[in-house]
């Protein structure tokens, strides 16, 4: 069978990178490879929309970078929830799940 490739609704990729740094600070590659792990290489997220969303989440203030080393000895930009990102990510999560559950009650019953 076929892979299927998804494409990530529009604001999703921002949630999900939101979500997965709750779990603490991380840096773009590591995030990328965790939100494949978790989602059984459903969602893997190319660099060239991890990036931008990372970029964007900091200028909205969501998110903050530093500096620092990788478990392999290199250079890294670090990226960690900033106290508004938590608050956002509540508001998107809630907004996720109403939004699925609503999906999943039309697919069910119509």
């Amino acid at each position: 069978m076929a892979e299927l490739k998804l494409e990530l609704p529009q604001g999703t990729l921002d949630l999900l990178i939101l979500r997965t740094l709750t779990l603490g600070p991380e840096h773009g590659w590591a995030i990328s490879e965790r939100i494949q792990q978790i989602s059984k290489k459903v969602l893997q997220v190319q660099q060239g929309s991890l990036y931008p969303a990372l970029h964007r989440l900091e200028r909205r203030g969501w998110i903050k970078a530093r500096w620092s080393t990788s478990e392999n000895n290199r250079r890294a930009k670090y990226y960690e929830l900033t106290r508004a990102g938590r608050k956002q990510l509540e508001v998107e999560e809630s907004a996720w799940r109403k939004l699925a559950a609503a999906i999943a009650q039309v697919l069910e019953t119509a």
